[in-house]
């Protein structure tokens, strides 16, 4: 009896050992580098919130979290990349209200759905926009602005970060209300179309307060309204599009982490628990607030409910404003 006991113990041993040395079997996520798709250009507000979220991680991992920039095509190009990652948790997707909310109207024959082909984990944040522009102007409000921009209509430029990402589409809704005729100038992501505003190549931008702010509290760009509902508590002598004479006028982006369908609920769940104790610390809280956003978080299914009307909310603007991505 104690023999064969002892035959047992011995077998449960050597099957505990097998199954610990099967991969998965009892191994934690991650293992290895985890790759972190941003599918805009270095500079903007996704790149700047990535890599403080992925340093972060790369710390409670320890592993490490590379950001990988793959812009293009209003963010198609990266979120493509996502979308066909494996999904086993080592690929996860920077998204905004571009690239997940108004994709799909953008780009009719998009060959995936951004909101149905990914994993919501975590709304990181929400910013508002800046409508700004460049001092040479005569223009110290919003209302002045309009009034200018009527008198030189078809003769100024705003530049955005690319046809159909989101400050494209908040200055075309901008236009439409406002009556004024602006020449868009896309360019391949935030940082150039800032470069070039800073040098006067063009005369106006609604972009987020992420990259913008900086520039307006050196005096190098004037902003003359912020587009949420309510003042930024970073600018609060700053009157919202609202206030300033376009009333219904409210935009604002959000930036979220996703992950390929089919990744494993267990990996989602540890994502989305260590990148909500990242957003609250405050190296990303003080970060961003600073700069106007609010940290979100939360739970997967809640960020999914949100982006439902997200999508409804833009597919309404990209009609209005005849925006298409080829």
């Amino acid at each position: 009896m104690k023999k064969n006991l002892r035959r047992l113990t011995r077998v449960a041993l050597v099957m505990s050992v097998l199954a610990g040395s099967q991969p998965g079997w009892t191994q934690s996520y991650p293992v290895r580098p985890v790759r972190f798709i941003v599918p805009t250009s270095p500079g903007g507000g996704n790149d700047i919130q990535a890599r403080i979220i992925a340093q972060t991680l790369t710390e409670s991992f320890r592993q490490q979290v590379v950001v990988d920039n793959r812009p293009g095509a209003a963010g198609i190009i990266g979120t493509e990349l996502g979308v066909k990652a494996p999904p086993d948790g080592y690929t996860i997707l920077m998204g905004n209200t571009g690239t997940i909310a108004a994709a799909k109207a953008l780009a009719r024959n998009l060959a995936y759905d951004p909101a149905k082909d990914l994993v919501p984990v975590v709304q990181l944040s929400a910013t508002p926009f800046l409508l700004v522009v460049h001092p040479a102007l005569p223009a110290r409000s919003m209302h002045e602005f309009i009034a200018y921009a009527k008198s030189k209509a078809g003769q100024l430029n705003y530049g955005s970060s690319g046809t159909g990402q989101t400050p494209h589409l908040a200055m075309e809704l901008f236009k439409s209300m406002a009556g004024v005729n602006l020449v868009h100038v896309p360019y391949k992501g935030t940082g150039p179309a800032i470069t070039d505003l800073l040098g006067g190549q063009v005369q106006a931008m609604i972009n987020t307060a992420l990259p913008l702010l900086p520039h307006v509290r050196s005096g190098k760009l004037r902003a003359l309204a912020v587009t949420s509902p309510k003042r930024a508590r970073a600018l609060p002598d700053l009157p919202t599009v609202a206030e300033s004479g376009l009333p219904g006028y409210e935009v604002t982006i959000w930036y979220g982490v996703f992950v390929p369908l089919k990744t494993p609920s267990r990996v989602v769940t540890i994502l989305n628990r260590e990148i909500n104790q990242a957003i609250q610390a405050m190296e990303f809280e003080g970060r961003i607030s600073s700069d106007g956003a609010e940290v979100v978080g939360g739970a997967p299914a809640g960020f999914a409910k949100f982006i439902d009307l997200e999508v409804a909310k833009w597919t309404r603007v990209v009609k209005l404003s005849g925006a298409t991505i080829e």
